[in-house]
Parts: structure tokens; C-alpha cells; sequence
């Protein structure tokens, strides 16, 4: 149940035994269904979330209509993160798109991690930056590139997302149309 995200912390620090069994029992299990809301707009999210199976979806609504922001899978971290870090509502909604097992761990139990095991506010640093990083290039590429670039991008990293995720989910997450999104994998099927 650890394992992944065991690679994920070795990847960024080093932790005793001690150290990871502290780590370790700061999580709680869960395995949630399809459709699930785990944040909702307007609610205060309470728990940071680690994927180890399925897809989430963080997405926006604007005037009625969800905007995806970000799609999260296995190894990743998920949560309306401006809510939990701030304690204050958030303005995004956070929903498992397959059945999904997951890691949660809460933001009382992250705060303990920090006095307990202080090497775990190196890890979530690191994570974080790599968060802002992500953001960054999402935000480029709506700036610098075209909707087929993007796809084209999201295709090469992440193949098996375009298997498990509804299209029109996907051409919110790129920002175009799902008409759009079926007019360009048109186009690159014929090339």
C-alpha cells in the first residue's frame, strides 16, 4: 500500500525506520468511487491526498461550467491545495474520475509530521516546487503554444491519461473545445 509513495520520499529524502514508520502512520487508507467529490467549492479542504490508483480532477466552476485546472494520478498529490494550506474555502472542487485508492493524510496529522519528522518539511517543499513548476509550464504553454501543441505535449507525457479520461475533460484541461479536440486528433490521425 506504501510503496509508491515510499519511491516518491526516497526520491527527495532520507528517512530512518523510525522516521518512515511516524511518516507512515500519519496516513489513513481509503478507497473512494468514481465520481467523488473529496473537496467541494466553497468547503475547506481538510485532507492532501496521495494517488495510488485512479484519477482526480481538480477543476473550477465558471458560470456553470467545470474548467479543468489539473488532472492527478498514480504518485501524485492531490488536493485543492490553496484551501488546505490557508484553512479558508476553496474555490475549486477536487472529484476521483475512476475508483481510486487513496493515502490521506490530514493537515493536523501534516503539522504533527513537521514537529515529528522535520525532514518532511524538506519533502513537501520539494513537492511543492514542483508543484509551482508545473504550474508554470501549464501556464506557458496556453501562452506560447497552440491548442494542437498542447495536445500533442499531453499526449507524448501522458499517454495513458488520454485512455482513462473523458475527451471532454481532456479539451477542458487544454482549454479548447471538445469539438475543437476532435478536429485536431483528426488531423494528426490522417499525418
Amino acid at each position: 500500500m506504501f510503496s509508491r509513495l515510499k519511491t516518491l520520499v526516497e526520491s527527495q529524502i532520507s528517512l530512518s525506520r523510525q522516521e518512515w514508520q511516524q511518516f507512515e502512520s500519519a496516513f489513513t487508507f481509503r478507497q473512494v468511487p468514481r465520481k467523488f467529490m473529496l473537496v467541494r467549492e466553497g468547503d475547506i479542504a481538510r485532507e492532501l491526498y496521495f494517488v495510488n490508483k485512479g484519477v482526480l480532477r481538480l477543476f473550477y466552476n465558471k458560470e456553470g461550467e467545470e474548467v479543468t485546472g489539473f488532472l492527478f494520478s498514480e504518485g501524485l498529490f492531490a488536493s485543492s491545495y490553496e484551501s488546505f494550506l490557508r484553512r479558508a474555502p476553496s474555490i475549486q472542487s477536487l472529484e476521483t474520475l475512476e475508483d481510486a485508492d487513496l493515502l490521506v493524510l490530514t493537515s493536523d496529522a501534516l503539522e504533527k509530521l513537521y514537529q515529528d519528522v522535520p525532514r518532511i518539511n524538506i519533502l513537501t517543499r520539494k513537492i511543492a516546487e514542483q508543484r509551482f513548476i508545473n504550474a508554470q509550464l501549464l501556464l506557458s504553454s496556453f501562452i506560447m503554444e497552440t491548442p494542437e501543441e498542447r495536445y500533442r505535449k499531453f499526449a507524448e507525457q501522458h499517454p495513458e491519461i488520454l485512455l482513462r479520461v473523458p475527451q471532454h475533460i481532456i479539451a477542458s484541461y487544454l482549454g479548447i473545445t471538445p469539438v475543437s479536440l476532435s478536429r485536431i486528433r483528426a488531423r494528426l490521425s490522417s499525418k
